[in-house]
């Protein structure tokens, strides 16, 4: 144990590295068990289980089994876990027990104190069991003796740690179960052992990188660190954990460098700064890169040798996992971040010193071997069908070849110079010797740089070879921006290699694509590469169209811009001289046109007039240009059924203002990322299955496949344009105009010859034989020229006009094209009812055609018995002429009999509900007035209408045998008049009758909405005629103070009044129950009714009721008893026919029984008199029914016979359907009414006091 310590042997890195077993005691007996042990011990996995959370994993161990020496026991400090023993195994088959006590015990225990002394506490005995030697030694303890030895001298509290094998070397069941047993106990305590040690490096490992803050820790000292436990993965077949480890590292390191670039520097990245000597590029064809491993370990390493031999463990670790297209994916990662780290570096402290070309090289070698190593893996349709994972590869090496070519000079005209020549020596030294297992390849990517520049012709091969594969490859992808990107490079090589024939269609391409997708700053880039090789080619009109858009794009300086400015104003002058091909190009580069204003505002103008259209064109060009000519080319177009529009249709379909705006182009393309559906997001989140935790969120785009979906179907702004230079009559020009940058106004005029409709078309900037056209003019812009026959229009100033007063009337003459001359007069017919009045103040009022006052002049009306002439102003052509007259309709209302309908004439007294209903409406007029216009043959008829403004009714009043007549006026307009000279009189000329007037006022003021009365009594001295015709009249004026200039006439009603005689009175008294003093309710009373005749036989007597007897005439009259109150109920008969004689007092009585239904002053029931007319006479052939009625009034159900015996209890409905029933097909009697001045009821308004029963327990009263 004393003896002095070896140095411990390298440590060799391979793929083949195995968990160390030592064994010790018998080696002979594990040289006979080793080769079952080492084929049985992998068979079975086990489920390895470890710290921190981490998922269970199932593993298949394997173990390399060394002979057990105290030199492979870890020292202290000793990181190395590859030459760590994680179990000491001893091996006996010692079956005596003297033998046990001699040797095999004094053996264990020196064994057991080695591992002791060294902490070691992972360790088992095996003891095996040989049925041969038991055989042949009689005088051994059994089995179980020595192992209960062993197990109390050495495993007291671990008697687990002491297993036997029986017989291993037989085919037995026994056998098999031991070796079972032992195998699983040699897995259990290995995955033990593994957790153990490895969990223990793990946190010593954490605690150093905890450390990387403090002063002197060395990330290469790290690096070593976490990289063995990376090899203990990797030998446990765990890539995926071992990739892990590599990748903290790369992300640690990473994170340092961009800490460094930001002013945060650790002192050990010192060690990395190195000047760049060597880049061949990186090594993936050994698993395990020595000379750069050691270069780390030595902390020689520059950050090229770290990122490379960084990226070659995790390029063969993802080969292992069979994962070749994250290895393309990373790699080109890994290209680009070394790069810009190289240049961070170099760029914060100048520590790093990179050769021109260097990096090119080495990105360009790792390229093409990163690309290799995954085709040695995988076959040819893997391949083809993973493009999208490595085309990026492909660019990248295409990318920096062309750098070095044209680094190197291999891309000029002229060839490589010395200087060239010496950079080229460089670089290639810098590759320094192939690689021996490249070395046979013909292909090698050491191989293909050094050809490529070694010429240019070997250049160019190379070149095109990789630049129309990585097209091809992003063509089949779908990467079609990616693919006209390259092809813009090599259309760049094309331009210096002097083809510009070749570079046209790869930048053609590339334009098409930006411009479909919006990139401006490409856009302008390619456009400006394209005209200098549309220059080259010759292609005049599509190199002007070109520096056109460049002249007018902002991304460009001002010096550029006006470069391309002074190419289109150069060719213009150069051709001016010799007119010939004119070339047209589109207007939005060169010009847009902002606005356009009319005047007159509303676009409308008539034959003759002059119209002005100002547009406001904003120039893009940086300098002023001289246009010869800007031109509007207008479409003329006349409707198809000509139909000439007037101003005023025309005046109300345009747009008040007169300024049309033009949208503004946004984006010198026509497509661009504005016109692009909107983005479709949505949150993402990715839970655990496990604790539902949330450890992945995100934003998706839903709409992905529509943004980026190929657009290819747009054509390009880089074609001729092909816009048509339109031709035609009607044209609007502007000559000699200077362009200057910014907003110009220009103004064109025109004088309308024809009518119709003119569209603006086109617009068109002449600048040499150089056409700027605008093709299309949107939003539509027109105007209209109308040519207008002279026309006459009379409307009254108010809603209605009113009859009986001055009414003011507007006339409005519009000229049209007619020329109104001194002399022309308006010659209107006159009306009988209707006067046109004239004042001597009138004046006309002439205006233009846009309501702008021209002048006035006094308006001279002559009248005459049949016309009133009305004498004109002259007045030019599309004037109008407006002046006011007024008029005035006589206030007639005819006579009640006629057939007029208005409201003036009587009603009959039946109707006066819907009479009521309709009296808001005024009764009106139509006056025709035919008008002779001096500019026509023919006659303008006008019609005028009036509206009565009073409602009149009559109505006659009795009073025993004296008679009244009461007219009403009923105001319906919205003025107030005064009534004055209120009279009737009798158109008759009766002597004896005289009319009394009642009203005492002689001026009376009705207001709007109200109505008057007036009351004349009828006196007579002798027999009055039994018809009355009546003329009431009354004047009016309105209530206003104004003074009118004319004097109105009266309004008069006539009327008719028949049989107003009375010739029959009726009363009716009620006398209470006898022995009582008043009615009371439910008590029967009786109920007298007395008709008495006034008068002696007279005209009114004379029909078919009149019957003569011997000495007297007679007539017949039903009677009726009802009660539409409900107060009473009439018990027994309620109506009879009786016999009338026509003789002056004659009476008549007729007694029933009612009962009054509730107390109070009720009124008496109505008694109603009708003349019986016997059916007998002449209208009684007649079958009709509705014939026995002569007014409304009358119901069908008043007839005699066994009808007129009914009680008052049957309804009235029941009584006219029984009697329509039984006289169906009859003859039946006529029942007439009598008219309301013949009968007097002297009971109306009379009361009788009833008084409610003593029995009665509800108390119902009747209040009238």
């Amino acid at each position: 144990m004393d003896a002095p310590e070896e140095p411990v042997p390298p440590v060799i890195y391979t793929m083949e590295n195995k968990p160390i077993v030592t064994c010790a005691g018998d080696q002979n007996l594990f040289t006979s068990i080793y080769p079952t042990l080492s084929q049985q011990l992998p068979r079975e996995p086990m489920e390895w289980r470890r710290s921190y959370g981490r998922a269970p994993k199932m593993i298949h161990l394997e173990s390399n089994f060394v002979q057990f020496k105290e030199e492979l026991l870890p020292k202290e400090g000793n990181k190395a876990l590859l030459t760590f023993p994680f179990l000491h195994i001893y091996w006996t088959e010692c079956c005596d027990t003297e033998v046990y006590k001699a040797t095999v015990k004094d053996d264990l225990t020196k064994w057991q104190n080695v591992l002791k002394a060294h902490s070691s506490v992972d360790w088992l005995i095996v003891v095996v069991e040989n049925d041969a030697k038991k055989r042949n030694k009689t005088n051994i303890l059994p089995r179980t003796s020595i192992v209960d030895k062993i197990r109390n001298d050495f495993c007291n509290k671990q008697s687990d740690r002491c297993v036997v094998l029986s017989d291993p070397l037989k085919d037995s069941s026994r056998t098999q179960e031991s070796w079972n047993a032992f195998l699983t106990k040699l897995r259990t305590l290995l995955l033990m052992s593994f957790t153990k040690n490895l969990g223990k490096f793990e946190d010593d490992m954490r605690t150093l990188r905890e450390k990387r803050t403090e002063p002197g820790w060395s990330f290469c000292d790290y690096f070593m660190v976490q990289e063995e436990l990376a090899f203990v993965f990797e030998m446990l077949q765990q890539f995926e954990d071992a990739l892990v480890q590599y990748d903290e590292l790369d992300a640690l390191f990473s994170q340092y460098v961009v800490n460094f670039g930001a002013g945060d520097g650790a002192n050990w990245l010192t060690f990395f700064c190195q000047p760049v000597k060597s880049w061949n590029g990186l090594i993936l064809r050994k698993p395990i890169d020595m000379e750069k491993r050691g270069l780390i370990q030595r902390q020689e390493a520059t950050l090229l040798d770290l990122r490379s031999y960084l990226f070659s463990r995790q390029c063969t670790l993802l080969l292992f996992l069979q994962r070749p297209w994250e290895v393309a994916q990373r790699a080109l990662e890994l290209l680009h971040s070394c790069v810009q780290e190289l240049k961070l570096l170099e760029f914060c402290r100048d520590w790093v010193s990179v050769p021109p070309g260097a990096l090119d090289c080495w990105v360009f070698l790792s390229c093409l071997e990163v690309l290799q190593r995954i085709e040695g893996c995988c076959d040819r349709a893997q391949i083809d069908s993973n493009i999208a994972h490595t085309v990026g590869l492909w660019s990248y090496a295409t990318e920096k070849l062309k750098s070095l070519g044209y680094l190197c000079g291999l891309v000029s005209e002229q060839g490589p110079n010395s200087e060239d020549l010496n950079r080229t020596v460089d670089l290639l030294a810098g590759l320094g010797a192939e690689r021996p297992e490249t070395a046979n390849t013909a292909q090698s990517p050491y191989k293909k740089l050094k050809e490529a520049l070694s010429s240019v012709e070997a250049f160019e091969k190379h070149y095109l070879d990789l630049s129309h594969a990585t097209i091809e490859m992003y063509t089949s992808i779908g990467r079609i921006r990616s693919a006209k990107f390259v092809g813009k490079d090599l259309a760049e090589f094309y331009m210096r290699k002097k083809s510009p024939q070749k570079a046209e269609i790869y930048l053609q391409g590339a334009l098409k694509n930006y411009l479909a997708e919006g990139w401006a700053l490409p856009i302008t880039h390619t456009r400006k590469q394209l005209a200098e090789c549309q220059k080259h080619l010759g292609q005049i009109e599509n190199y002007l169209q070109t520096s056109s858009l460049l002249a007018s794009d902002r991304h460009l300086t001002g010096n550029e811009r006006e470069y391309f400015c002074r190419e289109i104003l150069s060719f213009a002058s150069q051709q001016a001289d010799s007119p010939g091909h004119k070339i047209v190009l589109p207007m939005h580069p060169f010009a847009q046109l902002r606005d356009l204003h009319f005047t007159p505002s509303n676009a409308v103008v008539h034959v003759g007039g002059v119209l002005s259209v100002e547009i406001t064109v904003c120039s893009q060009m940086p300098v002023p240009v001289h246009a010869e000519q800007i031109a509007i080319n207008v479409h003329f177009s006349i409707e198809k059924n000509n139909y000439r529009k007037t101003a005023e249709w025309l005046t109300k379909h345009k747009t008040a203002n007169g300024i049309v705006s033009f949208p503004a182009e946004t984006s010198p393309f026509p497509t661009s990322q504005n016109s692009l559906p909107a983005l479709e997001l949505c949150e993402m989140f990715e839970r655990s299955p496990s604790d539902n935790s949330l450890h992945t969120t995100g934003i998706i785009c839903k709409n992905v496949h529509v943004l980026l979906r190929k657009q290819e179907s747009g054509a390009s702004l880089e074609a001729p344009s092909g816009a048509a230079l339109e031709s035609g009559a009607h044209v609007l020009k502007c000559t000699a105009v200077t362009l200057e940058p910014g907003p110009n106004a220009i103004t064109f005029r025109t004088q309308a010859k024809e009518p119709g409709t003119y569209t603006l078309r086109q617009l068109c900037a002449s600048v040499g034989p150089v056409r700027f056209v605008l093709p299309h003019i949107y939003p539509l812009v027109q105007y209209d020229v109308y040519s207008q026959e002279p026309q006459l229009h009379v409307e009254p100033l108010a809603d209605s006009l009113l009859a009986g007063i001055p009414q003011k009337v507007k006339f409005t003459v519009s000229t049209g094209h007619y020329t109104v001359k001194n002399g022309d007069s308006l010659q209107l017919s006159n009306v009988e009812a209707m006067l046109i009045l004239g004042h001597e103040e009138s004046r006309a009022v002439i205006y233009s055609n846009m309501r702008e006052k021209a002048s006035d002049a006094a308006l001279r009306v002559q009248s005459s018995d049949k016309v009133t002439s009305i004498s004109l102003p002259a007045a030019p052509a599309y004037h109008m002429i407006e002046f006011e007259l007024e008029v005035l309709s006589l206030p007639s209302a005819p006579a009640t009999g006629g057939e007029s309908t208005m409201l003036g004439m009587t009603e009959p007294h039946g109707k006066h509900k819907d009479t009521q209903k309709a009296g808001h409406c005024m009764a009106t007029m139509d006056h025709k007035v035919s008008i002779d216009c001096p500019w026509s043959i023919y006659s303008t008829v006008i019609s005028l209408t009036f509206s009565m403004p009073f409602r009149t009714t009559h109505s006659l009043l009795s009073s025993g045998t004296r008679k009244y007549v009461q007219v009403c006026v009923q105001n319906l307009s919205e003025l107030d008049f005064q009534l004055s000279d209120s009279h009737l009189v009798d158109t008759g000329d009766s002597t004896d009758l005289r009319l009394v007037p009642l009203n005492t006022e002689s001026e009376q003021r009705i207001h709007s909405r109200q109505a008057v009365f007036f009351v004349w009594e009828l006196k007579w001295t002798q027999e009055p005629p039994p018809s009355l015709h009546c003329r009431f009249s009354v004047g009016f004026s309105p209530a206003s103070e104004e003074r009118l200039s004319v004097s109105l006439k009266p309004y008069t009603y006539e009327f008719q009044v028949d049989n107003f005689l009375t010739l029959y009175s009726v009363r009716a008294e009620i006398s209470p129950p006898p022995g009582t003093e008043l009615c009371k309710t439910g008590s029967l009373c009786s109920l007298e009714v007395s008709i008495t005749r006034l008068s002696d036989l007279s005209d009114a007597d004379k029909d078919e009721a009149l019957t003569e007897r011997e000495d007297y005439f007679s007539t017949k009259l039903m009677y009726e008893v009802v009660d539409n109150s409900s107060n009473w109920a009439v018990c027994g008969k309620s109506s009879g026919v009786i016999s009338m004689p026509v003789a002056a007092r004659a009476t008549h009585r007729v007694r029933m029984e009612v009962m009054p239904l509730f107390a109070g002053y009720l009124p008496l029931p109505d008694v109603r008199l009708f003349k019986y007319l016997p059916h007998h006479s002449a209208h009684s052939s007649q079958l009709d029914a509705d014939s026995w009625i002569e007014n409304d009034s009358l119901s069908v159900d008043k007839h005699v016979d066994d009808q007129l015996d009914s009680g008052s209890v049957q309804s009235r409905g029941s009584t006219r359907s029984v009697a329509s029933s039984e006289h169906k097909g009859l003859p039946m009697p006529r029942l007439r009414a009598l008219p309301p001045g013949q009968a007097f009821n002297a009971s109306a308004g009379t009361q009788v006091l009833v008084i409610p029963s003593q029995d009665d327990h509800v108390l119902e009263v009747s209040v009238t």
